[in-house]
């Protein structure tokens, strides 16, 4: 029997960005990529990221996380899943391990996350410093210049898509700056197969943005390892890193993605934070049968 079996899980959301929060902390019990996709598959816990708590490894933190998508692949960093972290371990009445005051301190795979309530179900999330090297990206090719990188969609000589801007905020983001709105796309079909682009060796998320004004951004987005999402925090970061970069935009906006708004800052001290709500819609458990064909 899986390990995971009748472990209890919280579904939760950041502007419909489905998340499912699960805690293995106190055991050494880690998820499977086959078990991932078994719990996403699952009408009752279907995520388009999973946020696994598990015991801190850096002293001072609250938390090591691990995240994982819909295919069963690891991602680096999810920031509305952290967001949800971050009422979990305040608010659910299971993971909450207090004193934990009203900040917490997240330690992923790139590095930490420092997180701070600022309403009952809204919180900012330090997402850290974009990395904006070629080789930080990382992309498969030398370019000196990622904030317009040789990729396109579509005829030579007309472009459908071109020129995106290259960032990574924990995950690689490529980010093409549209004329029109960007549901008037078919991101569905170019979406993955840009993710799986050569150029990007570690696969990529793929966003259309539309600068509205200064101040305001317009973006859909393909997320690598999990499709089409109604938000993406990560995305959302690196759409107005890409856009101020251009001066396109200020260096702090509004990014309002299918199910709503974060706003999102870059900072003086060259970290970005972003702003967004959580919601809890219920908890449950991992049915024995649910990891059969896993095992």
């Amino acid at each position: 029997m899986s390990p995971l079996a009748h472990r209890r899980f919280l579904k939760m959301n950041g502007l419909g960005n489905e998340i499912v929060v699960l805690d293995l902390r106190g055991s050494d019990v880690r998820v499977q990529p086959a078990e991932a996709r078994a719990i996403a598959a699952d009408p009752a816990s279907r995520f388009d990221q999973m946020m696994v708590l598990h015991d801190p490894v850096t002293p001072g933190t609250d938390a090591f996380v691990r995240i994982y998508n819909t295919d069963g692949s690891e991602a680096g960093a999810c920031g509305n899943g952290t967001r949800c972290v971050a009422w979990a371990m305040l608010d659910d009445p299971a993971m909450a391990r207090p004193p934990l005051g009203e900040n917490l301190l997240l330690e992923t795979r790139p590095g930490l996350l420092a997180v701070v309530r600022v309403s009952p179900v809204d919180f900012t999330v330090d997402m850290g410093r974009p990395r904006l090297r070629w080789d930080e990206i990382p992309l498969a090719e030398p370019f000196p210049d990622t904030r317009r990188i040789e990729l396109q969609v579509g005829p030579i000589d007309d472009p459908v898509l071109h020129s995106p801007g290259a960032v990574s905020m924990g995950n690689p983001h490529a980010v093409f700056f549209v004329e029109r709105d960007p549901d008037s796309y078919d991101l569905a079909r170019v979406g993955p197969l840009l993710e799986c682009h050569p150029i990007f060796p570690d696969r990529a998320n793929i966003s259309l943005a539309r600068v509205l004004d200064r101040g305001h951004i317009r973006l859909k987005v393909w997320e690598r390892g999990a499709g089409l999402t109604r938000a993406c925090g990560t995305a959302a970061c690196a759409a107005l890193v890409a856009a101020a970069r251009l001066r396109l935009t200020d260096r702090e906006a509004t990014v309002t993605l299918p199910g709503g708004d974060l706003r999102i800052v870059w900072g003086e001290d060259d970290h970005v934070r972003m702003t967004g709500p959580t919601e809890l819609e219920h908890e449950g458990t991992f049915a024995p049968s649910l990891f059969e064909a896993a095992a």
